[in-house]
């Protein structure tokens, strides 16, 4: 039986080439073939979800120029880390309304960075339907992996995402199963909550490589399980009652035995994801950066193979073009369907 190659997943859209989760950047991702795409969501004031990748937005639009925002400037700690900046819980989706989008990275990418300031934000929504529009342009279906961002720092403050991650998905019918869905977050807990909302979607458990999740050093304290803990056998027993499947930072396939990992999380039944292949030498292992400073491409094609040949099922990428060049066997015809 042939191997399926995975599924390449656009990261917040194609963020390589445009400013991360702006509109344009995911109709590029479109456009480049993606089977699906990621957008993070956190909350605004009034209860309206906003795609972004924190809730601190200080590096990813221009509210550090607008001066009738200034005095909202603070200080927070989100999930243990202490932080400077505008939150979105701080504003309103008016006012947010009224941002532009920048590049998260622009040292690195410059040429995303020329797209800076011509784009507002996008709430989830706007997301949901540009995703199905995209989808019966093109006739073939993109999935949303959405990823649930802060959940618990969120309900500690009263706004709890999970029956506003339903209120979105039901209204704009990405609910019961009518376009492929995964949702996934790095505490379970709001996934369990979700799940039991009744949304049909695969869901999805984030794992750094070290560290443990906030949810439940939140709930238990110093005795939460580590990330390491449960990638352990014992480990992965539990979250295969729990969850469809894991999606592991890149470190834990290219740095360790990621082959035994992926294969050991197979054989209970639990899919796997990783994140996040990018070509520049900043994010690639030593072995495989090349000359040419931190932005300059090194040898990706060798990391990125070397996780395909983990049997990873599905890889986050910020250059689409260049991973369905590199993960998809262009000569297979094979379904998007399988993300949800």
């Amino acid at each position: 039986m042939t191997k399926r190659p995975p599924l390449v997943i656009g990261h917040r859209g194609a963020p390589g080439y445009r400013p991360e989760h702006s509109r344009s950047s995911y109709e590029l991702a479109f456009e480049m073939g993606v089977d699906a795409v990621e957008p993070d969501v956190v909350a605004t004031a009034d209860g309206v979800l906003v795609v972004r990748h924190e809730n601190e937005i200080s590096t990813t639009t221009d509210i550090a120029e607008r001066p009738e925002f200034a005095d909202r400037k603070t200080t927070r700690t989100i999930d243990g880390q202490k932080l400077t900046g505008w939150f979105t819980e701080d504003f309103t989706w008016n006012e947010l309304s009224t941002l532009r989008c920048r590049e998260r990275l622009p040292q690195l990418r410059p040429s995303s960075a020329s797209f800076n300031d011509m784009q507002p934000m996008m709430r989830f929504t706007d997301l949901l339907d540009a995703v199905r529009e995209a989808s019966l342009v093109r006739g073939r279906e993109i999935g949303v992996v959405l990823e649930v961002k802060h959940a618990h720092y969120f309900s500690s403050i009263g706004l709890d995402l999970a029956p506003l991650v339903e209120r979105d998905l039901r209204e704009r019918g990405w609910a019961d199963g009518e376009w492929p869905l995964t949702i996934e977050s790095f505490e379970g807990t709001v996934l369990g909550d979700v799940r039991q909302r009744g949304i049909r979607a695969l869901y999805v458990y984030l794992l750094e490589s070290k560290g443990k999740p906030a949810d439940l050093v939140a709930a238990v304290g110093v005795h939460a399980p580590t990330y390491a803990r449960q990638l352990t056998p014992a480990g992965l027993d539990e979250l295969a009652g729990q969850f469809d499947g894991i999606s592991v930072s890149k470190s834990l396939l290219v740095d360790r035995n990621g082959t035994e990992l992926v294969t050991a999380a197979h054989a209970r039944d639990l899919r796997v994801f990783t994140w996040t292949c990018r070509p520049e030498n900043a994010f690639l292992a030593p072995k495989n950066r090349g000359p040419g400073g931190r932005a300059a491409f090194g040898d990706w094609q060798a990391e990125w193979r070397h996780i395909a040949r983990t049997g990873v099922d599905g890889v986050f990428v910020d250059h689409p073009d260049l991973g369905v060049d590199l993960f998809r066997e262009r000569l297979r015809v094979h379904s998007p369907r399988a993300i949800g």
